[in-house]
């Protein structure tokens, strides 16, 4: 089984609006809906499990009737960080699916990955084990640990930036979230599986992504999704530019 993980419990503060940003409308659908239209869309993606803030539960039903998304298996709750919330549907999934399936964990706000960069996810981890999306940093990348002075300058060729979706094997992704869950500091300082699998000294694969694979939490990131909807329009239609935008 291949299974897309969408996490979209965040209240979207950042964004300055009342409703939370993965329900906000660009080009007339919302952008949690432009997200799992994606993974509804690939032939290799069997099921689809979301986790939406609790009073917008109903909500994210409705629209998945609406878009007829009808890979969707559960809507469940996020929990109190994107970590737990993760977690949450990671044993949600294995409730019902072997422990060898192949899970891709997204963010609901990141809409504009590529069917190939899902293809290669899912390869790569029946290859690798697992498969971070990532992309090479094209700025120079600081590292300072008081925020006012410049420390370490790592060579940009080193650098990368990690994306999602992030994807591993159910049962080897689920046991590395329970022993960090065991830690007097659980979560704390773990922004990604990328982070947990490393800071239990795993072996993580990356995968090139694309640049265009923005996660949309301001509203100028709104504009930029809308030109990049804009591009890929053109794109199909008069064969301009690169897919890998």
């Amino acid at each position: 089984m291949n299974i897309a993980l969408i996490f979209a419990g965040g209240s979207g503060n950042r964004m300055g609006t009342v409703l939370p940003k993965q329900f906000l409308k660009i080009n007339g659908v919302p952008i949690l809906v432009h997200t799992m239209r994606l993974f509804e869309r690939h032939p290799e993606i069997d099921l689809i499990y979301l986790a939406v803030p609790e009073l917008y539960i109903s909500k994210a039903q409705e629209l998945i009737e609406e878009y007829d998304l009808d890979k969707t298996r559960k809507v469940i709750a996020g929990g109190d960080s994107a970590q737990d919330t993760i977690y949450r549907l990671l044993k949600a999934a294995e409730e019902e699916n072997p422990g060898d399936s192949v899970v891709l964990l997204h963010d609901g706000v990141r809409p504009f990955i590529t069917m190939d960069l899902i293809t290669r996810s899912i390869e790569a981890v029946k290859q690798y084990g697992s498969a971070v999306t990532c992309i090479p940093s094209y700025e120079t990348v600081i590292v300072s640990r008081d925020g006012e002075n410049v420390g370490d300058v790592p060579y940009r060729r080193e650098t990368y930036t990690a994306q999602a979706p992030q994807s591993f094997r159910l049962k080897d992704i689920l046991d590395a979230h329970e022993q960090i869950r065991r830690r007097p500091e659980g979560y704390e300082n773990m922004v990604d599986a990328c982070t947990i699998l490393r800071t239990l000294d795993r072996p993580v694969h990356m995968v090139r992504g694309n640049r265009g694979n923005l996660k949309i939490t301001t509203p100028e990131d709104v504009f930029l999704y809308r030109a990049l909807l804009e591009y890929r329009e053109h794109e199909e239609t008069f064969g301009l530019g690169t897919a890998e935008i």
